[in-house]
């Protein structure tokens, strides 16, 4: 399934299985490559939850449900778009995996321009908020649409100095989900002007657990990122992190080594991140970066299939749970150890996650749940 706009049918079964218990965006892509659309999957999950291990089938949202959630959004004006359609972003459909899908409430033809992320400390100083709503404001004049996360701070002066040419915001809850309540203004501002993402159900509330997930979107939609300001243990280092695993450029703002929130940029810039002085730092740094591929996601359907891909998995369950520890392991690693066919490995990991026995990591890693 690829590059084509899904009927109203297939769009509630996306929803619907990326909604359900035990089906992250890694078990999704499994899914689809194996059944070859969303309402299959959907009809084996209580099967390949049994084989898995598991007592009881993963929950489901209903037909309901679903149509409630896309009815919430078409109120707003929002729009759901899966990884497979064309006008997903192409550099969030190169992530391995991308999520399954997004909503975007405002301009969503922004996602489709080139795109830079600025993040950094919440409780930021004067300074560093005057240079990242001017670094903003110059990179959006030079043809680049700004990304973060709407909240206190550096993100915050990063989307005013990019209001007039393209921002956006990408939440932890629901494109309804206002957080910081005192950016309610900016939030309906870029909504008018700009454009607010999100990867979380309409209506739901931002929750701790959710903001790794906001952090990967952030870089994910991003060609570099940069940070501004961040103390030692933050969330901007995470995302820094996640764009370098993203292969994106990481540049960092050098700042006093007495002041607290230099102390996560300046050990970014120790470990190889590039120096951001200005806009004409993260423009040359772009213009040397390779290409990125941006072909989309593909989903290509599983070459084993039916009764051979049963047999192999069945052969296969009981080996790989027992290579599986709390360490992180690549599935490339399995495939090497067991010498079977990447099918047949991917099908049987989807079964132990389904039941509850490993937990499918992005970056191509799994871990024994």
């Amino acid at each position: 399934m690829t590059g084509k706009a899904l009927t109203l049918k297939e769009r509630s079964d996306w929803l619907r299985l990326a909604r359900t218990e035990s089906v992250g965006p890694v078990t999704f892509d499994h899914l689809i490559r194996r059944f070859g659309d969303a309402g299959k999957a959907l009809a084996a999950l209580p099967e390949l939850a049994r084989r898995g291990g598991r007592a009881h089938p993963p929950k489901a949202p209903s037909i309901a449900d679903a149509e409630r959630e896309i009815a919430a959004g078409e109120r707003l004006g929002a729009r759901l778009i899966a990884a497979c359609e064309p006008d997903f972003p192409a550099l969030l459909a190169a992530l391995d995996p991308p999520p399954p899908l997004i909503w975007a409430r405002g301009d969503a033809g922004l996602l489709a321009r080139p795109c830079v992320a600025i993040v950094g400390a919440r409780i930021a100083s004067a300074a560093g908020q005057r240079f990242a709503r001017t670094l903003a404001q110059d990179l959006g004049q030079a043809g680049h649409v700004i990304v973060s996360g709407l909240a206190r701070g550096i993100d915050g002066a990063a989307h005013e100095g990019s209001m007039a040419t393209g921002t956006v915001a990408v939440l932890g809850g629901g494109v309804d989900d206002v957080y910081p309540p005192e950016h309610a203004h900016l939030y309906e501002t870029i909504v008018a002007r700009g454009c607010v993402v999100s990867e979380s159900p309409v209506g739901a509330r931002a929750q701790a657990r959710d903001f790794p997930r906001r952090n990967r979107l952030i870089s994910g939609l991003s060609r570099a990122i940069v940070v501004v300001e961040a103390e030692l243990k933050s969330g901007s280092l995470i995302t820094a992190r996640l764009a370098g695993e993203q292969g994106r450029e990481v540049l960092a703002v050098p700042g006093s080594p007495l002041d607290p929130r230099a102390k996560g940029v300046n050990d970014l810039i120790r470990q190889g991140a590039a120096l951001c002085e200005g806009a004409e730092d993260v423009l040359r740094a772009l213009a040397a970066l390779p290409s990125l591929r941006e072909d989309g996601a593909s989903y290509e359907a599983c070459p084993l299939r039916g009764d051979d891909l049963d047999a192999a998995v069945d052969a296969l369950r009981g080996r790989i749970e027992a290579l599986l520890s709390p360490t992180p392991t690549p599935r490339d690693d399995l495939i090497r150890i067991t010498g079977a066919p990447a099918p047949a490995v991917y099908a049987a990991l989807t079964e132990l996650a389904l039941g509850g026995r490993a937990e499918l990591l992005a970056g191509g890693l799994v871990v024994k749940s």
